[in-house]
């Protein structure tokens, strides 16, 4: 039983004085419905409207009695509200829920001297150093410091120059973080 209480005193040296108070957390952003996304879609008391549907490429999702509704770009709060509008014509005060399920249209591409190269799943935050991993790290004759990001905006393709030595030595992996549906390019 001693030896609890000299845990706990531990405890409380490590952590602190217990009047400390952390930082706010941030309130993260909305998810966006992408496409490959997979969604539950649930109706309620409705088992013939209830279901799991992909995001087809072009954003749509295909439900009964709805045909083809636009998914893509929107959070699941707002896609709810629009179904929910949409069936009022078909079904008494529809009561609706959207839940992603799975995400999968958060992607980047790494091409070149990389050994495994492909379309990778990434998280919110995925850094070069992170897409470097997935794909198995650099063949013998990559030139590393002559990497690029290639980055959709708009209609436009931006190149990213991209010294990967000088990211990892001066520390500077937060400067280089990836986007959904960058393209990573390892000559």
């Amino acid at each position: 039983m001693r030896w609890m209480g000299a845990a706990a005193a531990a405890v409380m040296l490590v952590l602190g004085p217990g009047n400390s108070r952390a930082a706010p957390a941030a309130s993260p952003a909305a998810y966006t419905i992408g496409p490959e996304d997979i969604l539950d879609v649930t109706v309620w008391n409705n088992t013939g409207l209830s279901r799991t549907v992909p995001v087809r490429p072009d954003g749509k999702i295909s439900l009964p009695l709805l045909d083809d509704v636009q998914a893509a770009g929107l959070t699941p709060k707002q896609l709810k509200a629009d179904l929910t509008r949409r069936l009022a014509r078909y079904v008494a005060a529809p009561e609706v829920s959207v839940i992603v399920r799975e995400i999968h249209s958060r992607k980047v591409a790494v091409v070149g001297e990389v050994k495994k190269p492909g379309r990778y799943d990434v998280g919110s935050r995925a850094s070069v150093l992170d897409a470097i991993a997935l794909a198995g790290g650099f063949n013998d004759f990559a030139r590393r410091s002559k990497m690029v990001i290639l980055r959709m905006e708009g209609s436009t393709v931006t190149r990213i120059p991209c010294n990967y030595d000088t990211v990892v030595s001066k520390g500077e992996l937060e400067t280089f973080l990836l986007q959904p549906g960058d393209t990573l390019v390892v000559p």
